[in-house]
């Protein structure tokens, strides 16, 4: 190739401008100037590229969700559960209308005057496969022990810290496992602790299964938080899918405790007794209209 020609890949060269206009075709020159001329139009248009008009982060997941839940009696697949999980842990604050430094998240003790202090939740989108709903926790405020009937449990932290105790039954297989008959304090049930931990935002999503995963869980906010439930299927009482609240009882400090028991918590595997109870007294949850960024397809 001639002097004042650099070649820049296959068919495409780059000359003086004397020689310009020789070497490429008029028909050539036509089209490149017009691309130029649309590429000119889209940015006086204001339009970016298209990878800048994906939808909003709340929308992907909502998106997701809907292809990953088929309802009742169904659990996603290992690999739907980790892209939900994927997606859910580069999820933060702003993705649904909220900040650290909104007057609600700071840090403040409540006074002891003041008694259980009140828990606000806000649902996303409900249907008969899915729900995502947003947890408000003031310090100090406690959502009680609790199962998830046949559900498979995102929860991701957004804001805040809070410790977490969840539980999975000791012999999932066997529900009528109980122990009521020779304990005067009610039916109990041996299960087993899967976490006992505190969480701060960010922090991975964590992911709960029908019979593992640690179904029953409490927790209580260490700091103001909030969180993000995605339930699949959700609560339902027509479809035996109730919420039951639960009192934990140390495997050790109840007479029906054997020794095989205490042989299995030697070897790791911490225990405990499970006894169901009524909703606490003084549990307050207030809902509130959802105000976060909107979602299409409801």
């Amino acid at each position: 190739m001639g002097a004042g020609v650099v070649e820049l890949g296959p068919g495409v060269v780059e000359v003086g401008a004397a020689e310009a206009v020789q070497t490429v075709p008029p028909a050539k020159r036509r089209r490149v100037l017009a691309v130029k001329t649309l590429k000119a139009a889209a940015a006086a248009a204001g339009r970016g590229p298209r990878l800048a008009r994906r939808p909003p982060a709340i929308q992907r997941l909502f998106q997701a969700c809907r292809a990953v839940f088929r309802g009742p009696g169904t659990v996603p697949k290992p690999a739907e559960v980790a892209l939900l999980r994927a997606m859910l842990d580069k999820m933060r604050p702003e993705d649904f209308g909220l900040s650290p430094d909104m007057p609600f998240f700071r840090n403040r003790d409540a006074p002891a005057t003041e008694g259980t202090p009140a828990i606000t939740h806000t649902t996303i989108y409900k249907s008969e496969k899915f729900s995502m709903v947003l947890f408000f926790l003031p310090t100090n405020a406690v959502i009680p022990l609790h199962n998830h009937p046949g559900m498979t449990v995102f929860n991701k932290l957004l804001i805040g810290s809070m410790h977490a105790k969840s539980y999975d039954w000791a012999d999932p297989d066997d529900p009528a496992n109980e122990s009521g008959a020779s304990s005067p304090d009610g039916k109990l049930r041996l299960a087993q602790l899967i976490v006992d931990d505190v969480f701060t935002a960010p922090c991975d999503t964590s992911v709960l299964f029908p019979t593992a995963g640690g179904n029953m869980h409490r927790f209580r906010a260490v700091a103001p938080s909030a969180f993000l439930d995605i339930l699949g299927p959700p609560y339902s009482i027509e479809e035996d899918r109730d919420c039951t609240y639960y009192t934990d009882i140390p495997y050790s400090q109840h007479p029906m405790t054997s020794n095989e028991l205490i042989g299995d918590e030697q070897e790791g595997r911490r225990l405990a007794w499970l006894k169901e109870v009524e909703m606490p007294r003084d549990l307050k949850m207030c809902s509130v209209r959802y105000g976060g960024p909107p979602i299409s397809g409801r």
